[in-house]
């Protein structure tokens, strides 16, 4: 293939991978949007496949088909509950093999690059090498916490932000002799910068609570587009240049919002600042037990509280995920509506444990996407509301993060449920969230608590509205 037709080819696939971005920001776009960016792929990969400059087919196939057949199979094995380490898990591939490009173009420079053109290739490689090492390690660790390998909590060093500031001047001052040696002298401080990258991407992420895994992940996508792109650079391929920006830029830009959905800082997610609140928390806020006492209800009593309510709300959290409830959750939201009933569904920007989970499931479950409503949108209708069905979230709509100062999740927005009449909390007991924190919420007045497995509890309301449905006609028939 020539290399104007590969240059056009990669202005297509470019092309393709925009509307894919602006097919997602929509969730009735959201399919076109994949099936944009599945084009734009295939399109870009086989024309770099038969591009002038690749020739080793019988290596590249040895690569390849084995890489075909393993992530093919692990994404369509991988529940959507355990997507958000699957993700976190490819985010650390990327960062490896920017790490990997870097040290082998370095080892193999380009005899046409002289004088400055050498030195900026010189300062991609060392710059790309130092983000795909953070974003690789980051990523691990990442995974780590969302599979419970790793505890959730923060790792509080003493004088860890002078840690992480320290090893990013040692980064610095390795480049000065990466940058002055001559062939291949440069490797030593290429690769103990590439260490200290991994400590500092380790380090960053441990310092991160739990409950801040969506905006970390949303984070480390956004580095393992500019670890893409700066492969890009030091392999002069434009399009790896262009799609790299393009995750980068996109990854940071929902960071941004997802931290302003939090009420966190921008800059304590990329410094690894997050969490430090919570081994501070004081003796007394809502770090610790709640007064109050539980008020638990059982099946018939949730059925009840439907039947007779106009307007509900449905708050799904990340254990409606676990428990894969969506389904039988849209039967009952179908029911309820069958009924003249008004129902909603409240979507916290940070429900679950990666940006849009809780919108992915519904959508599979065929919830019609125009009663799924942001936190914004619907957090002013819930003291209209005559009953919240809140399955399996916790931190969520933990009143403590607008009530309590010294909490951990002091200042982050949250659904405000317990303005609504009544609220029936799914959930198996009376544990605290993944952040760690206990919530009020259970032993409010106007709260009750429907213990046991979501599914189990979700499947048995079905099985009862579906019971008074049925009795409804004939008791009219009767009269």
């Amino acid at each position: 293939m020539s290399q104007n037709l590969v240059t056009v080819a990669y202005v297509a696939a470019s092309a393709l991978f925009i509307l894919s971005l602006g097919g997602l920001s929509h969730q009735e776009t959201a399919r076109r949007g994949n099936y944009y960016g599945i084009a734009g792929m295939a399109i870009a990969f086989l024309a770099t496949a038969l591009s002038a400059q690749v020739t080793g087919y019988l290596t590249l196939s040895a690569m390849i088909v084995p890489g075909i057949m393993i992530g093919g199979i692990v994404a369509s094995r991988v529940a959507m509950t355990s997507m958000p380490e699957l993700v976190a898990i490819l985010h650390s591939f990327v960062g490896l093999a920017a790490v990997l490009v870097g040290i082998a173009n370095y080892l193999q420079p380009e005899p046409t690059l002289l004088g400055v053109e050498e030195t900026i290739h010189k300062i991609e490689i060392y710059i790309g090498v130092f983000i795909g090492a953070v974003t690789f390690t980051g990523s691990i660790i990442a995974f780590g916490k969302l599979r419970a390998i790793l505890g959730s909590k923060p790792l509080m060093l003493p004088a860890r932000h002078l840690l992480n500031l320290g090893m990013l001047a040692a980064v610095i001052g390795l480049g000065f002799p990466f940058m002055s040696a001559e062939g291949a002298g440069g490797l030593t401080p290429l690769l103990v910068a590439a260490a200290i990258a991994a400590v500092l991407g380790l380090h960053l992420v441990l310092a991160i609570g739990g409950a801040d895994m969506p905006v970390v992940i949303s984070m480390l996508n956004s580095y393992s587009g500019w670890a893409a792109a700066a492969a890009g650079f030091m392999l002069s391929n434009d399009l790896l240049i262009i799609t790299g920006a393009l995750v980068g830029s996109s990854g940071a830009i929902l960071s941004y919002i997802m931290c302003k959905a939090m009420n966190r800082s921008f800059f304590s997610v990329i410094l690894g600042g997050f969490g430090a609140r919570a081994s501070g928390a004081t003796k007394g806020s809502a770090t610790a037990v709640p007064g109050g006492k539980a008020t638990s209800i059982d099946v018939e009593e949730t059925v009840e509280l439907l039947e007779q309510a106009n307007s509900v709300i449905i708050v799904p959290g990340y254990g409606m995920a676990v428990a894969q409830a969506q389904h039988a959750v849209s039967d009952i939201t179908q029911r309820l509506r069958q009924q003249g009933k008004q129902v909603r569904f409240g979507i916290h920007p940070v429900a679950g444990r990666l940006p849009g989970h809780m919108n992915v499931l519904l959508a599979e479950a065929n919830v019609p996407y125009d009663i799924v409503l942001e936190m914004d949108e619907i957090n002013e209708d819930f003291p209209e509301t005559d009953v919240v069905l809140v399955i399996g979230a916790n931190d969520t709509v933990n009143p403590s993060a607008l009530e309590d100062p010294a909490s951990p999740i002091a200042g982050m927005p949250v659904l405000e449920v317990w303005k609504a009449r009544q609220v029936v909390v799914m959930k198996r007991s009376l544990s605290s969230g993944y952040a760690g924190v206990d919530n009020p919420l259970f032993y409010k007045e106007n709260a009750q608590m429907l213990f046991g497995d979501a599914k189990a509890n979700v499947n048995a309301v079905l099985g009862q509205l579906s019971k008074t449905g049925k009795a409804q006609p004939q008791a009219l028939a009767a009269v």
